[in-house]
C-alpha cells in the first residue's frame, strides 16, 4: 500500500482526513456562508470568478473552461498534520479499488461515483438542466442526479431569493419551451413564466433527477450528486438583470446539435417536469433511521436527509453533548462537520469558524468501506453543544428499509 495511504488509514483506523476543495464559478456571486475568509473569495482572479462552492469527497474534476486547473474539484487525502504528505482521493480509489469504496461499488462503477458540495450563491441560478445518461454519453460524460438539503448551520442569511423554480407548469407545451429557448439571445426569454417557484425551508431538501429544469434559490445548499459536472443553462436573464452567456445554453451539447433547439427540448424529461405532484414526489423531510427515543438514549440522533435517489444518498448525524457513539454503515461515505467539536476514531474533529484559501481543516473525512462496516467512534467533547455531521453515500443498502 502507498506509504501515505497506509499512514492515513492507520491514523484514523480507516477514517481519512481530507483537505478542503474550493471551486470558482464565473457566472456566480458568492453568498459568503461557507466559512472562507472574506479576502479569499477571488483567489484565482476576477476572470475565474468567485469561490461559491466547496466540493466534498470528490474524485470528479470541475468543468470550468480552458483555465481549469488539473486538480480543480478533486479531494486530497492528508496523511500528516501540515499537509505535506497527501494524495488525491481519486488516485487512492484507482489503486486500491474495493479496499477504499467496497468491492460491490467498484465492480459496478470502477470509481467513486458521487461527490457532494456546498453551493453558496448570493442570488438564484438560471433555470438549467443536468443531462441524463443517454444525452450525457453523447459528450463522453455520465448523467447527473442530485439532491438538495439546506442546513441551518450554513444559512445565517437566505441570500437575495430564497425560492427555487422546479420543472414546468402542468399543461406547458414543448413548443412553448422551444420558443423561449429560441429567444435566449434576444434578452430575457421569460422562461420562469412557465415554471413554478417553491419557498425553501431550512433543514429540508429536494430530489432533482436528470432532465428536470431547476433554478436553485439563494440558500446555501448541501448537494449530494452523481459524479458528473454536465449541465446547460436554459434561462437568459436572471433576477437582478444578470445575464447568462449563450455559450452556456449549448454547454455539454454535441457539436452536431449546436443550434438545434429541438435537441434542447429533447433533453428535458417532460413527464417529470410537468408533474402536478412535483412537491409530493420530490420534497424531502428528515426521516429518523430508527426509533428516535432509542437513539437519544444512546447519545445521538441519525436521520436520512437525501433519500429519493437510488444512486446517491445522505444522512445527518447529531451526537449529543458529552457522549461517545459508535455508528455502523454498510457502505463507504464522506462526511463534513457542521457544528461542534470532538474526535472521530481518535482524530481531531472540529468545525472551523473561518478558513483561509489553501489552509487545512479538521472538518472533512472519508470513511473507507471496512471501517464503515466495523463502526466509527465519534466523541462530542462539548458539554453544551451538539456535534452535527452530514454523511454522503453513493449506494447505501439501508435505503431499501425506508419508505420513500
Amino acid at each position: 500500500m502507498n506509504k501515505f495511504i497506509e499512514k492515513a488509514v492507520d491514523q484514523g483506523k480507516g477514517v481519512l482526513r481530507l483537505a478542503p476543495v474550493w471551486v470558482p464559478r464565473s457566472f456566480c456571486r458568492p453568498g459568503k456562508r461557507i466559512k472562507l475568509h472574506p479576502e479569499d473569495y477571488y483567489p484565482l482572479g476576477l476572470e475565474r470568478g468567485a469561490i461559491d462552492e466547496r466540493w466534498l469527497s470528490s474524485t470528479t474534476k470541475a468543468e470550468n473552461g480552458p483555465l481549469t486547473a488539473e486538480d480543480e474539484g478533486l479531494s486530497y487525502i492528508v496523511a500528516d498534520r501540515n499537509g505535506k504528505e497527501k494524495i488525491l482521493l481519486l488516485e487512492a480509489v484507482e489503486e486500491y479499488k474495493g479496499e477504499i469504496i467496497g468491492n460491490e461499488l467498484w465492480d459496478k462503477y470502477n470509481r467513486w461515483p458521487m461527490f457532494s458540495k456546498f453551493f453558496d450563491n448570493l442570488g438564484p441560478l438560471p433555470h438549467h438542466i443536468h443531462h441524463d445518461d443517454k444525452h450525457a454519453a453523447l459528450v463522453g460524460a455520465a448523467g447527473k442526479p442530485e439532491m438538495y438539503f439546506f442546513p441551518s448551520q450554513m444559512n445565517n442569511h437566505t441570500g437575495e431569493f430564497g425560492f427555487t423554480f422546479f420543472g414546468l407548469n402542468p399543461g406547458t407545451s414543448k413548443e412553448e419551451l422551444k420558443q423561449r429557448l429560441i429567444n435566449f439571445s434576444r434578452g430575457d426569454n421569460q422562461l420562469l413564466e412557465i415554471s413554478r417557484a417553491f419557498k425553501l425551508a431550512l433543514d429540508t431538501g429536494w430530489d432533482v433527477p436528470p432532465g428536470v429544469l431547476h433554478a436553485p434559490g439563494s440558500l446555501c445548499t448541501y448537494e449530494p450528486q452523481f459524479a458528473s459536472d454536465v449541465y446547460a443553462m436554459y434561462q437568459s436573464v436572471l433576477y437582478g438583470e444578470h445575464c447568462v452567456s449563450e455559450s452556456l445554453l449549448w454547454k455539454n451539447c454535441p457539436k452536431d446539435k449546436i443550434g438545434d433547439y429541438d435537441y434542447l427540448v429533447e433533453v428535458v424529461d417532460w413527464e417529470l417536469n410537468v408533474d402536478a405532484d412535483f412537491e409530493r414526489n420530490r420534497f424531502m423531510k428528515p426521516i429518523p433511521v430508527r426509533d428516535a427515543a432509542e437513539m437519544s438514549d444512546e447519545g445521538y440522533c441519525e436521520e436520512w436527509i437525501c433519500y429519493k435517489c437510488d444512486v446517491v444518498s445522505a444522512k445527518r448525524l447529531t451526537v449529543l453533548p458529552g457522549r461517545t457513539v459508535c455508528i455502523k454503515d454498510p457502505a463507504a461515505y464522506g462526511l463534513i462537520a457542521l457544528q461542534g467539536h470532538g474526535t472521530i476514531n481518535g482524530l481531531p474533529l472540529s468545525t472551523p469558524t473561518l478558513i483561509r484559501y489553501g489552509a487545512l481543516t479538521d472538518d472533512e473525512f472519508f470513511v473507507i468501506h471496512d471501517a464503515a462496516n466495523k463502526g466509527v467512534t465519534i466523541t462530542n467533547e462539548s458539554d453544551n453543544e451538539p456535534l452535527v455531521i452530514l454523511k454522503h453515500f453513493s449506494e447505501n443498502p439501508y435505503l431499501n428499509t425506508i419508505k420513500r
